[in-house]
């Protein structure tokens, strides 16, 4: 059928079914049409009993189709109440996969399309949406097998503090030390900028590009680096299938050369070849909006940045209209960059062309657009309210961004306290059980089969389910309404931890009177005054969602509760299992300090109304805690929610400083040996899994920076609220 037959079909059904809609408003529905279907005369009986009877053989024929259903036959339910919720249930089934089809196809025919325009060097700029069929990158390619599995990473999920085994640590043993504060801002200042002749590079098609994927041209990266004083950096990530994130690509242009490695394929190689390059001061490191890519090269590789210029801190400082790489290209490059792979999902091998072009774009420029910001900033008159020269404070800024150390995201008794959105939903003691219970189940879950806490069970599913309390499968099955692996194979369980919360739903009656307090606080706080002037800012506390670094510039949206109300509920916990004591001391690396919690595992998912019973004041709160080197609080005695087929491939390992990545001093061309597993959790595995819907993603972070907050387009992050 073609696409005008298709239309104009279309539009005849839409024509018909809106006057069968404006019909039957005049038929009476529920306990009025039984009335009036009693009363009537076989004229009006007759046509309803042969429309009941051919719509129950078409149903029953759709549940017994094999070709749709296959093995599985889905047979239509006697029950009227049933019958309704199967109907509900298929008709989704059947979208769903309508849905999935087409999209499949469109990313078929746009790598086709994109692949033909780079071919004939005819690419155009990009244009607006046509028909509302333009075909969109997809975050999720469902096929693509885990890079964790295929190249069996060496991954530590436990409930610790992440150990950054190649830094010093200070006489005290509370922080790291980072290399650069044997350093200061001012040796990586330019001497020289008023030399300076910016040189616009040439095109990528006369650019000499090499793809590294094997460890010889690893090596040989290392050397050519070694031998350049400046190069330009980026990466492209993905944690919507892994618990703490992937860096998947990491682009490198010098003057003359790009380089695309493939971290993934390489990973347990490119700290021990690019960890000395990245960390020598001599050199300079070119990137814009560096505050994630400097925790992601710490967090996969051990590596530690040096003299970085932030183009993205520089921007800010000269007050561009944008702050964005995108607005940088075309104000400094005359390039529009294709930004439509920015949430790619970069575990894609092998890579096409199209994305390996936008990868490079990202560095290709970046020398330049450095030499002319020098530039503007060298000419810049210093800001009355600084002490610092504009270039000087760019170099500030970015020596800011080094200092961040990565930190994993720690499950602690309040962290669902901070989903986005709890606060205004208003849920009672019962309802923030509920909560509770599923925020720390998904914990558990996602920590053991490396998965992000968005693909298991994304935020608005838990406040959805939440507030519905359902009681039946069926019910569960039309909250979610997408393919989720993880709870379609887990309904069963998901439904006992709802049963089981509501028990201890007492435990939770001052943390949902704390909720209520603080929003009704914030929405005072949001009305202007009397005379009309603007509310005062309240001082809130961002606690960062899934998929944040703990740095404080972290995209995730965070939820906002007063100060005071969470601190209330913290200290007065005197029997709380967990306590956080940040030891920030200027410039300084913090080290997390944190007590796991005691409880017993059926607690921990399902909620242990124990550990969270009314405080007694009399104990004591607040105390300084050291870190404990202690099993992993995820390790799970109970199979409450285990699978029978497949063990999962991760396991949760004894944190130890040998938990962490290991890296050796020198490079290697053998394997990275792996601490032995401990615990293996057994759950279903989601390798059939279906390509989830954009709606309810969450958690991902593509490669975005803060160059990309003034962006008119929302972030996946934004969509799963």
């Amino acid at each position: 059928m073609s696409f005008d037959r298709a239309t104009a079909t279309t539009a005849r059904a839409l024509n018909t079914l809106k006057e069968i809609s404006t019909s039957s408003r005049n038929i009476p529905s529920g306990k009025d049409f039984q009335s009036y279907y009693t009363s009537s005369s076989d004229e009006f009986k007759r046509p309803i009993d042969e429309l009941a009877k051919k719509s129950h053989s078409m149903l029953h024929q759709i549940g017994a189709a094999k070709h749709i259903w296959g093995s599985e036959e889905s047979d239509f339910p006697s029950s009227i109440d049933d019958a309704f919720e199967w109907l509900v249930d298929v008709n989704q089934e059947v979208l769903q996969r309508v849905d999935e089809t087409v999209n499949e196809l469109q990313k078929v025919l746009k790598f086709e399309e994109d692949e033909k325009k780079l071919e004939n060097g005819k690419k155009k700029k990009k244009k607006g949406v046509s028909n509302g069929m333009e075909a969109k990158v997809s975050f999720h390619i469902a096929t693509i097998e885990k890079p964790q599995d295929k190249f069996n990473f060496a991954v530590n999920n436990a409930n610790q503090p992440f150990q950054h085994v190649w830094l010093e640590r200070s006489y005290d043993d509370q922080r790291y030390i980072h290399p650069l504060e044997k350093l200061s801002v001012l040796d990586f200042v330019d001497k020289d900028v008023e030399d300076i002749v910016p040189v616009k590079p040439p095109s990528l098609e006369s650019t000499p590009f090499k793809l590294v994927e094997e460890v010889k041209g690893l090596k040989e990266l290392a050397a050519r680096l070694g031998s350049v004083n400046e190069f330009a950096v980026d990466l492209e990530h993905n944690h919507y299938r892994t618990f703490q994130g992937l860096t998947c690509l990491m682009q490198i242009s010098t003057r003359t050369e790009d380089f695309i490695v493939d971290t993934l394929k390489l990973r347990e190689h490119v700290g021990p070849y690019l960890r000395e390059v990245f960390k020598d001061p001599s050199k300079k490191k070119v990137m814009h909006g560096a505050d994630s890519d400097i925790v992601w090269l710490q967090r996969d590789f051990g590596i530690y940045v040096c003299n970085l210029f932030d183009t993205g801190q520089a921007s800010r400082v000269l007050k561009l209209e944008r702050f964005s790489l995108q607005y940088l290209l075309l104000h400094y490059c005359g390039v529009t960059a294709n930004k439509e792979y920015q949430k790619a999902d970069w575990r894609l091998r092998p890579l096409p062309d199209v994305m390996l072009r936008y990868g490079r774009e990202d560095t290709h420029y970046l020398l330049y657009i450095y030499d002319l910001m020098r530039i503007k900033l060298f000419a810049l008159p210093k800001e009355p309210e600084s002490s610092d020269n504009p270039l000087v404070e760019v170099y500030k800024r970015s020596y800011d961004v080094c200092m961040k150390l990565y930190e994993k995201e720690l499950l602690t008794e309040d962290s669902y306290l901070h989903i986005y959105g709890l606060q205004a939903a208003g849920f009672n003691a019962q309802q923030l059980a509920i909560v509770s219970g599923l925020y720390e189940w998904r914990d558990i879950v996602a920590r053991a089969e490396d998965e992000g806490t968005g693909y298991v069970l994304p935020n608005k599913i838990i406040l959805e389910i939440a507030k519905q309390i359902p009681v039946t499968t069926s019910h569960l099955r039309r909250l979610v309404n997408l393919h989720l692996p993880y709870i379609e194979r887990n309904l069963d369980v998901i439904l006992s931890i709802v049963r089981h919360s509501q028990h201890n739903a007492a435990a939770f009656e001052e943390a949902a009177l704390l909720l209520k307090e603080a929003h009704a606080a914030s929405l005072a706080n949001a009305l202007p005054g009397k005379d009309g002037t603007e509310p005062p800012n309240t001082t809130t506390v961002g606690v960062a969602a899934k998929g944040s670094t703990g740095i404080e510039n972290a995209s995730c949206p965070t939820s906002e509760l007063p100060r005071a109300i969470l601190t209330t509920s913290v200290e007065n916990r005197g029997d709380a299992n967990v306590s956080a004591v940040s030891t920030a001391k200027g410039n300084g690396a913090n080290v997390q300090s944190l007590k796991m919690p005691t409880a017993d595992v059926g607690g921990l998912l399902l909620g242990n109304s124990a550990s969270k019973r009314v405080p007694d004041p009399d104990k004591k709160g607040n105390e300084e805690i050291k870190l404990e080197q202690t099993r992993s609080s995820a390790s799970l005695p109970s199979p409450i929610y285990l699978g029978h087929n497949e063990k999962s491939k991760l396991a949760v390992e004894t944190p130890s400083l040998a938990s962490e990545t290991s890296y050796p001093q020198k490079p290697v061309s053998g394997p990275v040996l792996t601490s032995a597993p401990v615990d293996i959790i057994m759950i279903d595995s989601d390798t059939d899994s279906e390509d989830l819907g954009h709606n309810y993603m969450e958690g991902y972070n593509g490669q975005q920076g803060n160059e990309n907050e003034d962006e008119s387009s929302s972030s996946f992050s934004d969509l799963s609220l």
